[in-house]
């Protein structure tokens, strides 16, 4: 992730609904935020069911999904 640019997190839910939870924050509170919102209860427990990192420019940096974990970078993946 590059520190130049701003990053927003979204958490979708199991109802179709989804919620931005940060809007154009540096990489650090990106990652916590996406940490924090994997980690939840309600990520445990299945309410949410995906959450993303997303550039300024709109484009997917990072993707996890409930009982999948990170599917997107491939690399995290393999570390995860």
């Amino acid at each position: 992730m590059d520190e130049h640019t701003l990053y927003s997190v979204y958490q979708f839910f199991e109802d179709g609904t989804h919620e931005r939870v940060r809007h154009l924050v540096p990489a650090t509170q990106a990652v916590m935020a996406a940490h924090h919102y994997t980690h939840s209860i309600a990520a445990r427990y299945g309410f949410v069911e995906k959450v993303i990192i997303t550039t300024d420019d709109d484009d997917c940096c990072f993707e996890w999904r409930y009982r999948e974990g990170i599917v997107y970078p491939d690399e995290c993946r393999r570390q995860s």
